[in-house]
């Protein structure tokens, strides 16, 4: 079947995710209600509780939750075919991960606004709440600092006249850096001179535009990772410290309408194309790559179902939304907007390559498709190809698709930094630390965290010669399978609140069994694994987080029974 067929197929299936499926979640099990008074408006205080119209809040949700992972996690899952790829993409976050989403921003938002971390003290117990803390403290500052590292290493060049590398765009950084000031200048103008949000946004569009053809032309050479770095900590440290709608709210939506030009210029030049699949439908055993089951669920985690997007849901986005009602649209139809953005990495991975014989070069083993270089090279450079279909230069596609990742990985960055401070305020309060509940503290402590995993050099084994790399990259192996378990606790959060609340549970129960299964399994065999090749530090925090998890699995099992004895008073919210 061609591939323009099944994406339009793909797209039907989302719309009709969208328009029957989410909506009867909406009406019927969740029953929002419009007329409901949300968090936002409740527990206004000008930093973080604030109203916000539903496009804008939209475009700070989607992107703060798409990151690089959609792009990377498809660009390496390709390696076992596309056909499972696909359809893990497509089926996964229709019945998954957006309803993952919108569940945690709606129980969210029925507590006050509070993290799923806290929501769990009420569902399932305070030990509960603290275990929670505990993984989210761990999965973010891990997830944050390999990002910084990212972005970091794209901003990054050789000192001239070298060149920098496939993985080196330092023409990025001034379109970056002057997006930040127009965000800037956009949220004062809306919330304190009242500007009109609608032609403020066409304006602010075309400076944007006209800011990055001029600055990919600009690019800023001789300046270090490790410096950028720096510089990116700074700057998720504002971001988390500044009220909402300074920085972190309107650059995020600025932001997301740069995205979806990019999405939209992506698949017009893939359709433009036609392209045929350079790579075969199903690949059960590629060299050096686990199984397929479990690990390509594991693998592609945000363009499915990411259990990071739970705590943007009960983060950031449950203390902006202006009405109950508006969660269909922002929790359910952002994760649709990251879905597609998975499927076009798919796509770009599979139908970007001139022919089968230079797919599989590419995708010859699993060491060679794993690393960062080869997986952001495989998406630019198929991405360039659409773009390129669309009368747009190889050189400037490649460039301005390296943007729009950065965009993605920075919006990410800000919006963890605040996660991080929220999480460590929770923390704060249950400890009674009072120091912890000040933001600027907590924010600094927040990018210190994330620092650790993007600075210190532990070291680790490559190709059986011992190096010296960064501790969230030495870590990275066990993001997957933590955010993926995080993903199936948190649905299990949401499973007994609406049993408590005597509500249809079989929406959330089934998405939670299949994520714990499968996430669990995997665990087991990485553990397994990283005993076999002696690497401690990988076995004790894996072994942990494995812990944590059948934890709190026996923590929900707990409150099932006394609840059912009566000796649990019905929740509150």
């Amino acid at each position: 079947m061609a591939p323009v067929l099944i994406t339009l197929i793909c797209f039907v299936i989302y719309l009709a995710g969208y328009h029957l499926y989410a909506r009867y979640l909406a009406r019927h099990l969740f029953e929002l209600d419009a007329t409901a008074k949300t968090p936002a408006h409740t527990m206004t205080d000008g930093i973080d509780y604030v109203p916000t119209r539903k496009g804008v809040l939209f475009g700070h949700h989607f992107a703060s939750i798409a990151g690089l992972s959609p792009m990377l996690g498809p660009a390496i899952a390709v390696i076992w075919g596309w056909v499972p790829a696909l359809i893990w993409i497509v089926f996964g976050t229709v019945f998954i991960g957006a309803v993952h989403d919108f569940s945690t921003l709606v129980v969210s938002i029925r507590r006050r606004g509070t993290s799923i971390g806290k929501v769990a003290e009420d569902i399932m117990g305070p030990r509960a709440k603290s275990l929670f803390h505990i993984i989210i403290f761990f999965l973010i500052s891990l997830a944050m600092g390999v990002f910084a590292y990212i972005v970091a290493t794209l901003f990054s060049s050789p000192m001239p006249p070298a060149a920098p590398s496939n993985v080196q765009h330092p023409e990025a950084v001034v379109p970056t850096a002057s997006l930040m000031i127009l965000a800037v200048i956009v949220g004062f103008l809306v919330y304190k001179k009242q500007a009109r949000i609608t032609p403020l946004t066409i304006i602010a569009f075309i400076i944007m535009l006209i800011v990055v053809v001029l600055g990919l032309g600009m690019p800023i050479l001789g300046v270090s990772r490790i410096r950028w770095t720096t510089v990116l900590l700074v700057y998720c440290f504002l971001a988390s410290v500044l009220p909402v709608w300074l920085l972190l709210q309107p650059r995020d939506y600025l932001n997301s309408l740069l995205l979806f030009l990019g999405l939209g210029l992506m698949y017009l030049g893939f359709f433009a194309t036609r392209p045929s699949f350079a790579a075969p439908a199903l690949q059960l055993h590629p060299e050096g790559a686990p199984p397929l089951f479990p690990f390509v669920f594991i693998t592609i985690a945000c363009g499915a179902v990411s259990g990071f997007h739970g705590l943007v849901s009960s983060g950031t986005t449950a203390k902006q939304l202006n009405r109950e009602t508006d969660a269909q649209f922002i929790g359910y139809g952002a994760m649709i907007g990251e879905s597609l953005l998975g499927l076009i990495a798919v796509l770009a991975c599979t139908c970007g390559f001139a022919s089968m014989t230079e797919w599989s070069t590419h995708y010859a083993s699993w060491n060679a498709a794993e690393g960062l270089g080869p997986k952001m090279a495989a998406f630019i450079s198929g991405a360039g190809t659409f773009l390129g279909s669309v009368g747009i230069p190889r050189h400037w596609g490649e460039a301005f698709i390296s943007l729009i990742a950065i965009s993605f990985a920075l919006t990410s960055m800000d919006s963890g930094t605040r996660l991080l401070r929220f999480n460590l305020n929770e923390v704060g309060d249950t400890l009674g630390i009072s120091f912890l509940k000040n933001r600027y503290i907590s924010s600094a402590l927040a990018a210190g965290a994330i620092g650790f995993f993007a600075l210190l050099k532990v070291p680790m084994e490559v190709g059986g010669v011992m190096q010296y790399h960064p501790a969230g990259l030495a870590l990275w192996a066990l993001f997957g399978t933590t955010n993926q378990i995080l993903g199936g606790l948190s649905l299990l959060a949401v499973t007994l609140y609406l049993w408590q609340k005597r509500k249809p549970i079989v929406y959330t129960l089934i998405p939670m069994i299949f994520m714990l299964i499968t996430t669990l399994i995997a665990m087991v065999q990485n553990l397994g694994g990283y005993i076999r090749d002696g690497k401690t530090t990988l076995v004790i925090i894996g072994g942990l987080i494995f812990f944590f998890a059948v934890w709190l699995a026996v923590e929900a099992v707990i409150r099932l029974v006394q609840y059912s004895r009566g000796k649990v008073p019905p929740l509150s919210f």
